[in-house]
């Protein structure tokens, strides 16, 4: 608390100092023109700079009384308890705590904070999502917010500014660009945005000592029960060492593909889908050392980081991008992305039980569902035959006939590393024209061959 203490005095002292020397500075330049109207406009325009400088040398003194407001509360509390708040950022001294940690941070337990990190850049359309994460957000304590910006984008960072002490904004301080070979100069958004993770998780886990974080990027909008899911699910990848992440996202989750009647289904996927995700911080102390330059979700998908292991995932999306325009010029929005239903019911998934998940379990009932079912050929089930069926199977053998029965079905037909996209053991659940299907491999099934990609 010392420390704290000698902060402010230094800010003080800093405050009286630089209006000393801008004072003397304005008294001692000499005159630049000789011209008496060059005079009289240089004069305005020096007094103009003066007073917006004051304006903010008193904006930092409010920050400066805040903080020490705040600082003595935190030392009454940490006294209390034994408690202590995570520091803000260096690159933005006007956030604020988000909310506190356990001063000893081992494993993270059930109740942990969940701080929500959302990515932002230069979309001013950021308020979108924060709007519903704040409309939707059950608890401040439970799940902080904490917007991290980097772009250096000044109507994207007043947007967020607007929130006041609602989230918590930091700033990646290195806006500069990044050497890429020349083949790749059309991804250096790619390279940024590689970096502003890293920076990011870094502050989340190493400077707050958080023990976990939902990832959300700022062109989302999340469902009504996002919070609960997240929650829910939470214990379950505490739990489970065979799963890594938790998604909000279904990459095969448009209207006609999904049965929104039900909402409270869940599913294991191989595929990490990102776009609201959960982590822990021990996986960031696994993935922070060899993190990518560039395009880090692909790196994900790669089995060196995967290591065989599983993410969450729903039936009907938690999340929703609306965001078209970005590094990826639209890439998969206008055909897939636009059209991915949101779930718009509550679940109340922290009443459920969902062990379901685990993997055991999940194998023990999911695999025989799958390949109890019927076979049906593609040709059948696009002719809508056989429908008293219903819930089929469509196998596939090999790469090329994945990819056509996927693109016959639309199904996202792309493979990263030989892992299709919502795939679980290479098997794709979907609805098509009202029922059932499996897309599968034989029930030999061996392994992903990366070769596929």
């Amino acid at each position: 608390m010392l420390k704290k203490s000698t902060l402010v005095l230094w800010g003080v002292v800093l405050f009286v100092a630089w209006n000393a020397l801008l004072l003397f500075f304005l008294w001692t330049r000499p005159p630049a023109f000789d011209n008496h109207s060059h005079l009289t406009e240089e004069v305005i325009r020096l007094a103009q700079d003066a007073e917006l400088e004051l304006e903010h040398q008193k904006d930092l003194l409010r920050q400066i009384h805040r903080y020490s407001a705040l600082w003595s509360k935190k030392r009454k509390k940490v006294e209390e308890t034994g408690r202590f708040p995570p520091p803000a950022a260096a690159s933005n001294p006007g956030a604020l705590p988000a909310t506190e940690v356990v001063l000893h941070r081992s494993r993270a337990s059930p109740d942990a904070v969940l701080p929500v990190v959302v990515i932002a850049c230069d979309r001013s359309t950021v308020r979108r999502c924060l709007d519903k994460l704040l409309h939707y957000r059950p608890s401040r304590e439970r799940f902080p917010i904490i917007v991290s910006q980097d772009c250096g984008h000044e109507e994207t960072a007043r947007v967020i500014a607007s929130y006041g002490d609602a989230v918590m904004h930091i700033k990646q301080p290195d806006l500069s660009d990044i050497p890429v070979p020349t083949d790749h100069r059309k991804f250096q958004g790619y390279y940024k945005i590689a970096r502003h993770y890293r920076w990011a998780l870094s502050q989340v886990f190493r400077t707050f000592q958080y023990q976990a974080a939902i990832m959300v990027e700022d062109d989302l909008e999340v469902a009504p029960d996002f919070f609960e899911y997240f929650q829910a699910a939470f214990p379950l990848l505490l739990a489970d060492p065979s799963l890594w992440c938790v998604s909000a996202w279904n990459d095969n989750g448009k209207e006609q593909m999904v049965e929104a009647g039900r909402p409270e289904l869940l599913y294991r996927t191989d595929f990490f889908p990102g776009l609201g995700w959960l982590l822990l911080s021990e996986l960031w102390d696994e993935l922070e050392p060899k993190w990518p330059r560039a395009f880090w979700d692909d790196w994900m998908r790669q089995p060196e980081q995967r290591r065989g292991r599983s993410c969450i995932r729903p039936e009907v999306s938690r999340t929703m991008t609306f965001g078209r325009k970005g590094v990826s010029h639209g890439q998969f929005f206008d055909q897939y992305l636009k059209f991915i239903k949101l779930n718009d019911r509550f679940v109340p998934f922290t009443q459920l039980d969902l062990s379901y998940l685990k993997k055991e379990e999940y194998e023990r009932s999911f695999l025989p569902k799958v390949y109890d079912a019927p076979e049906l050929r593609v040709e059948d089930l696009q002719g809508n035959q056989h429908r008293e069926l219903g819930t089929v199977r469509v196998q596939y053998s090999s790469r090329d006939s994945f990819k056509a029965f996927a693109k016959a079905l639309g199904v996202m037909d792309d493979l990263k590393s030989g892992v299709p996209r919502a795939g679980y053991r290479g098997i794709v659940s979907f609805l098509y024209r009202g029922r059932r299907v499996y897309l599968a491999p034989p029930s030999d099934w061996t392994g992903y061959d990366p070769s596929w990609s």
